[in-house]
């Protein structure tokens, strides 16, 4: 998706915002023939910066820290989720051993 696009999507950010963010790495669009071409992740992720700095008033400064702990915590949700499959794919006895260490734990 283009930047005039994006642009319409995401609602409170001005053009000048969004190249800010993109120039400090906040929002990682492609560039394709010169232009900027904005996935569905980096739309969340404007959506996330906007909230960041308007909605919850971070400085910029702080935008960098609270950007890595949100991917982190995304990270550990992803991984989490493959665990959970793993544990779902094995066999009954093999899960309800798992789920015993786990309340002793």
């Amino acid at each position: 998706m283009r930047e005039t696009e994006v642009l319409k999507m995401v609602s409170g950010v001005r053009r000048v915002e969004l190249r800010r963010w993109v120039d400090l790495g906040w929002v990682l669009p492609e560039k394709r023939s010169g232009e900027l071409w904005f996935r569905e992740i980096d739309i969340a992720r404007l959506r996330l910066v906007r909230e960041i700095r308007r909605d919850m008033a971070i400085a910029e400064e702080g935008v960098p820290t609270v950007l890595s702990l949100m991917d982190q915590v995304y990270g550990l949700r992803k991984e989490l989720r493959r665990l959970a499959e793993a544990v779902e794919a094995q066999p009954g006895q093999v899960k309800k051993a798992i789920a015993q260490h786990m309340r002793e734990r």
